[in-house]
């Protein structure tokens, strides 16, 4: 699978945790946040969630994204494997 479409996926699971950008959470918790979300929803569940909150909140979604997107980057978080 492309690595873009990895990141892509945590992206999103780090986007439907509970972290928060204001935690200026750490690279072990946001890897741990990935890991729940995935375990949680699996990797088309956080899609579906994502896809839900720009329709229900697109004003916010935004930000968010941008923020889940660059500290998925800014940590290269791991490549997890896809909930069972």
């Amino acid at each position: 699978m492309n690595v873009n479409l990895l990141r892509s996926a945590q992206a999103e699971a780090l986007f439907v945790s509970d972290l928060q950008p204001s935690q200026r959470p750490t690279e072990r918790a946001v890897r741990a946040a990935i890991a729940r979300s995935i375990r949680a929803y699996g990797p088309c569940g956080c899609a579906v969630r994502v896809a839900g909150e720009f329709g229900d909140h697109p004003e916010t979604a935004v930000t968010r994204m941008i923020w889940a997107r660059n500290t998925v980057q800014r940590y290269n978080a791991p490549v997890l494997p896809a909930a069972a």
